[in-house]
C-alpha cells in the first residue's frame, strides 16, 4: 500500500546523544542453497523526542521524514524495558 511507514522493532544499544538512539534491528532469514538461518543487524539512529529510551530497552520504530544527516526513524513505543526481567 502507498502511504504506509515502515516499522521495525530493535533494541537500544545507545543513548549518549540528545533526542537521540541508535536502535539495533536484527534480522533473521534462511541462506538461498544451504538454508542455513543467517542473522544480520543494522544500526538505525531514531528520534526519542521525551529522552524516555534507556540503553538496553526494547523498541519500535517508523520511518519518517529526514531529521538529520543521518536521522530518518522515529521512536513510536517501547515495548519492554530494560530491567524489566520476568522471575
Amino acid at each position: 500500500m502507498p502511504g504506509q511507514r515502515k516499522v521495525l522493532s530493535g533494541r537500544v544499544v545507545s543513548d549518549k546523544m540528545q533526542k537521540t538512539v541508535v536502535v539495533a534491528v536484527e534480522t533473521a532469514k534462511p541462506h538461498r542453497l544451504y538454508n542455513k538461518i543467517i542473522r544480520k543487524t543494522k544500526k538505525y539512529m531514531a528520534h526519542d523526542e521525551e529522552e524516555a529510551c534507556r540503553e538496553g530497552d526494547l523498541v519500535r520504530i517508523e520511518e519518517s521524514r529526514p531529521l538529520s544527516r543521518r536521522k530518518r526513524w522515529r521512536v513510536i513505543e517501547i515495548i519492554k524495558r530494560a530491567g524489566a526481567e520476568e522471575s
